[in-house]
């Protein structure tokens, strides 16, 4: 029986491969013969489809990411797959690894124990989900934690700090329990998802207090005793030290058979969130029961209610960072599953290099356990996870949400939030709404337009054209932003004509940034019209900004044809500006993801900076706030030269926020904001470095490129390559923040910290950085902040 890990492993890119990195890894899958080119039996998963896994595994053991691995997948009830690759430990003697092989399961304690512990007292009405966990252990509650409750706990918003300080003296259990007592909020409960390994020793204490039996023993006598998982415990027993995979040497020792997790070594190897030991076997036993609605051969350990309960969206309303209870969510197993939304499945990850899939919708279960911190530390785990669950999810059929939905009902909710699982309908810009009341706002005015490429309807007709011919409208004039009419420059712009209607074009990115009286000779209104890109240092919207207030010095009503946030609405991200800190790349104190719309922008601008204008809003129609661009049914126009994507186009406030140092971003390449490097970067190091932060949403590829323009052009650059995975659990500013900090860390001599503040807007997030703090804390601190300019922000939105 036996134990495990650390909170570092929620993150959800090490576990599949959604957006960019699943559809590149499946086209090399295919290459090498590992996949047919052919789709699996739509369901079951046959042993003779699985071979490749066994090319997987020996890959990623050649290139030395692991030592070894057992794999095993169940489908429909039954092993499908199982099977032993590779050595446990490789020295002093060599000792293979099988498939009895016992692991330090890390993180995965916190679901296949802690969680199930919790919601087995939550049915038996011992426990509640939305009490303050203070009610159960009262003395938590002190230090401000009075009102974090149980659910925000589990779900990782409680706002408490990712682990314990290990630097401070304390020792043993009930030190522990004293060290959380002491700990202070890092941000206000339920406002900001923080991956804690506080939560789980917490709820560890509570199970502990509420039933009455210490944690290892109360899941020894009600989960793994009943299920028959004799090979899983906490403390594995000495005699059992050459069934255990070992882990890493740490003091100048190896930890073999004793928990790595520090903060749970030091908790004496029992703690809600790491500490448990089991086999593939026992994992696929528990599988199976949550598979089978909370029983096993009879044995019922939860009722089917609660297992659909803890594995749907629990996170607090309006959050993108989605949670189960205890459990991280995904889109089931399907070759096409980067265009399902993010639920359907549930799992989990450990540390030291183990994960657990459980995909209720193909009803297949998946576990990999590795000892990648073995001997060093400097193992990874993510290209095999990544692989496998590609692999797996080729063989099975295409799914639409709605076939999700029907397999899931209580997902419902859900979907009615997120617009169904159909998707969104079409949505009207402002430009089509004008259009379809035929400009009645415009009739009889001499019109000034601001516009560029992206300034079209909705089937693809520039707005200076329609304009041109609306009945009872004069365009007069032309106004372009930085990158042109065309957008397609990235320089000054000198003001020109248009060709084919032969109005004069006013750059407002070359002499002058505003609208001077000359210009506005003879314009009776101004009309603004282009798509931004969602972040504060993007330049449309102080070119908005700037207009309205010549606008409203020369008395001209101001209109804007609203426009989706192309990465959402709905999120607020990053540090706010400082406000002695305003320039054209940040002239209104916002946070570098605001979420809201260019007419929402407009109205606040209008209002909180005392602009005067005469302003209209034209809104759009059928427009929800959590919209992606590629969900309204607009066509996508590149905003700008480096914006090509939206795939760019979210990740730009994350590694936008690097750009002002000295490092490339990929300008000059096909994958602008997809790359950082430069000539001084060991790329190997970096990317090492990045994926073993976990953040959510991303992970990180070693890569060189030579920019054929901007910084280091024509010099060759070495560095990561930001590969997209879930962008709805990226936090793009908190992106940004780690590599600056890796940066920092990695290069101090080299990497000029100081000149990203134009960018990052902080001064007090720079100076952090700086001084080597945690980028999480970094990430926590800022939403006070937040939540002030939410309130802001409420009043005026529209949608």
């Amino acid at each position: 029986m036996f134990g495990q890990y650390r909170g570092r492993c929620a993150a959800a890119w090490a576990l599949i491969g959604k957006g960019t990195a699943g559809a590149l890894l499946l086209s090399v899958l295919l290459g090498t013969g590992i996949l047919p080119a052919r789709a699996g039996d739509p369901e079951n998963l046959r042993r003779a489809e699985l071979s490749g896994i066994a090319q997987i595994v020996q890959k990623e053991i050649r290139a030395g990411r692991i030592p070894g691995a057992v794999v095993l997948v169940g489908n429909e009830g039954r092993i499908v797959y199982r099977k032993a690759f590779g050595y446990a430990a490789l020295g002093p003697e060599r000792m293979p690894m099988t498939v009895g092989t016992l692991f330090d399961l890390a993180s995965l304690t916190k679901v296949v124990a802690t969680t199930t512990a919790v919601m087995q007292l939550v049915e038996q009405g011992r426990l509640e989900l939305d009490a303050p966990a203070a009610r159960y252990w009262p003395a938590f509650g002190e230090n401000g934690k009075g009102a974090i409750t149980v659910r925000e706990l589990l779900t990782h918003y409680s706002g408490l700090a990712p682990d314990l300080n290990l630097a401070t003296p304390w020792s043993g259990y009930r030190g522990a329990l004293r060290a959380i007592i002491a700990e202070k909020p890092v941000a206000e409960p339920g406002t900001r998802y923080v991956y804690s390994d506080i939560n789980f020793e917490a709820l560890g204490e509570i199970i502990h207090r509420v039933s009455g039996e210490a944690l290892d023993v109360y899941c020894a006598k009600h989960i793994f005793g009943p299920l028959g998982m004799r090979e899983t415990t906490f403390r594995p027993p000495a005699w059992e030290r050459y069934r255990i995979a070992p882990t890493e040497y740490l003091d100048g020792k190896l930890r073999w058979g004793e928990v790595h997790d520090p903060t749970a070594y030091r908790m004496g190897g029992v703690s809600g969130h790491a500490g448990l030991f089991s086999t593939a076997g026992d994992l696929a036993v528990f599988a199976q029961a949550l598979l089978d609605g909370g029983s096993y051969h009879g044995v019922r350990i939860l009722d089917g209610p609660i297992v659909e309960r803890m594995t749907i969206p629990q996170s607090p309303p309006g959050k993108v960072r989605l949670r189960g209870l205890g459990w991280d969510l995904a889109a089931p197993f399907a070759p096409n599953r980067d265009d399902l939304l993010p639920v359907g499945a549930y799992d989990h990850t450990g540390f030291t290099g183990t994960l657990l899939w459980i995909d209720p919708v193909s009803r297949t279960y998946v576990i990999i356990l590795t000892n990648r911190v073995y001997p060093f530390g400097k193992g990874n785990a993510g290209p095999l996870r990544e692989a496998v669950i590609n692999l797996l999810s080729a063989h099975l059929a295409p799914l639409t949400d709605a076939q999700v939905a029907a397999r899931r009902p209580l997902l419902g909710r859900y979907y009615a939030e997120v617009g169904g699982p159909n998707g969104a309908g079409p949505v009207q810009a402002g430009v089509d709404v004008l259009e379809a009341e035929r400009f009645a706002p415009l009739k009889g005015l001499r019109v000034g337009l601001i516009t560029n490429q992206t300034g079209v309807d909705a089937h693809g007709n520039r707005t200076a054209d329609l304009l041109a011919r609306a009945p009872g409208v004069r365009l007069v004039a032309i106004f372009s932003p930085e990158h042109g009419l065309y957008g397609d420059l990235d320089e000054k712009v000198a003001s020109g004509m248009e060709p084919s209607l032969g109005l004069p074009v006013y750059s407002l990115y070359g002499q002058v940034r505003r609208p001077t009286g000359a210009m506005l000779q003879g314009v009776d209104a101004l009309v603004f019209d282009m798509q931004d890109a969602g972040a504060r240092f993007y330049t449309y919207i102080t070119t908005m900004a700037y207009a309205m207030e010549a606008a409203a010095k020369h008395g001209i009503p101001f209109y804007v044809l609203d426009r989706p946030d192309p990465i959402g609405a709905n999120v607020v991200q990053g540090p706010i500006l400082d406000a002695d800190l305003e320039s054209f790349t940040g002239c209104f104190p916002l946070p570098v993801r605001y979420g809201m719309t260019i007419g929402e922008l407009a109205e606040m601008f209008n209002a909180e900076d005392h602009l005067g204008a005469d302003l209209h809003v034209i809104r759009m129609r059928g427009y929800r706030r959590s919209d992606w661009y590629d969900q309204t049914g607009l066509r996508w126009v590149a905003p700008s030269p480096n914006l090509r994507t939206l795939a760019e186009t979210a990740l730009y406030p994350g590694v936008g926020l690097v750009e002002g140092a000295n490092v490339s971003v990929g300008r000059g390449t096909d994958m602008p904001f997809e790359l950082v490097g430069a000539p001084w970067i060991d790329a190997e190091r970096l990317a090492q470095y990045l994926n073993d932060r976990d953040i959510p949403g991303v992970r990180f590829v070693p890569t060189a490129f030579t920019p054929g323009a901007s910084r280091y052009q024509g010099r060759l650059c070495r560095g990561v390559r930001v590969v997209l995975i879930d962008r709805q659990t990226l936090d793009a500013p908190a992106l940004g923040v780690e590599i600056a900090s890796a940066l920092t860390r990695l290069y101090p001599e080299k990497f000029q910290t100081r000149r990203i503040l134009g960018m990052v807007g902080a001064r007090w997030v720079l100076a952090a950085i700086r001084r080597g703090e945690d980028p999480r804390l970094i990430v926590a601190q800022w939403h006070r902040e937040l939540r002030d300019f939410a309130r802001l922000r409420g009043r005026y939105l529209l949608y």
